[in-house]
């Protein structure tokens, strides 16, 4: 029979009193959820995905020596590094919080929702998000960027047993350029089809001129009703830049776009050059025969999007973009 390893026991300490090996306690769930949620909000707020940057490099390298578009993509580069190696935010205007949760079944969203209050409020507080969200009737700033409708969170069930949190802060100069058309569009004689729906793309685009800090990026929805064309169209921008839509005629109206945008001549901030867009990314909805709906979300080339899956411990186990 084998034996049994004994226990080891305490060493007895100079009185004779026995010593006792102090264990430093876990993290618990919530701080660990907590500190993963800050950290999250940290890096979305002052570094840009990897996949973006790839993009303003390359519009960097098209544009002409020596031009005001060169310089005005030379500040964007230099404040894209700076943010990155201080850990602040890229911009004063660190915008909406919108908060996207793919979580498993009988997942508790109302305990979710009140720790992802807690951790932007906490952010608030150590400057990764500035103090921007106030009372819309009032113009009261609480200074903790809570209240009715922020941060805006958005749930989805999928079949994974993983918790995945992806993030994104919208500036206000790009929100207020986003337009939604109805079809047919008599002004630009634009009828219900993929060719109308390219008349009014652009036509926003021209309309934004450099008013959206510019180079952006469209998230586009065809169909829907008014408001889940908008929901669908922010959603878009949650694909990688230098992704390929699946649908085939969509994939070829997303190039299409940013080919003629960028031969408008609008260019960085509006002082002309060959970047106006860096990406388009478009899906369609089910609509009624009654109505058909183009909603366009512009984002600036602030494009602070990023995301993580959770761990069991709610530790952070891997970066999503």
């Amino acid at each position: 029979m084998a034996l049994k390893k004994k226990a080891k026991k305490s060493a007895p300490n100079k009185n004779g009193a026995k010593k006792t090996v102090k264990k430093i306690p876990a993290q618990s769930p919530e701080k660990s959820l907590q500190a993963s949620l800050i950290e999250l909000i940290k890096n979305t707020s002052a570094v840009l995905p990897d996949d973006v940057q790839k993009v303003i490099l390359e519009a960097l390298a098209r544009e002409e020596k020596n031009t005001t578009a060169e310089y005005a993509m030379n500040i964007i580069k230099a404040n894209i590094d700076l943010a990155k190696k201080k850990s602040q935010p890229l911009c004063q205007d660190t915008g909406t919080v919108l908060f996207y949760i793919s979580h498993p079944a009988g997942f508790d969203q109302n305990k979710l929702t009140k720790e992802i209050q807690k951790a932007v409020i906490k952010a608030t507080e150590l400057g990764y998000l500035r103090q921007n969200s106030v009372d819309s009737l009032t113009g009261e700033n609480s200074g903790k960027n809570i209240g009715p409708g922020h941060p805006s969170i958005h749930f989805h069930q999928h079949n994974k047993k993983s918790l995945q949190i992806k993030l994104m802060l919208k500036g206000g100069g790009c929100e207020n350029v986003g337009a939604q058309y109805s079809l047919p569009y008599t002004p630009l004689d634009a009828g219900r089809d993929l060719d109308g729906v390219r008349k009014v793309i652009l036509d926003a685009v021209h309309k934004a001129q450099g008013k959206g800090c510019g180079p952006g990026v469209l998230g586009v929805c065809i169909g829907g009703d008014r408001g889940a064309g908008y929901i669908e169209s922010k959603e878009q921008l949650l694909r990688r830049v230098d992704d390929k839509n699946t649908h085939k005629e969509l994939a070829a109206l997303e190039a299409e776009i940013v080919v003629t945008a960028n031969k408008l001549g609008i260019g960085p901030m509006g002082f002309g050059g060959k970047t106006t867009l860096l990406g388009c990314k478009i899906s369609a909805l089910n609509r009624l025969p009654a109505s058909f709906f183009v909603s366009i979300s512009y984002m600036c080339w602030a494009y602070r999007r990023q995301g993580v899956e959770l761990g069991a411990h709610n530790e952070i186990k891997k970066w999503l973009y």
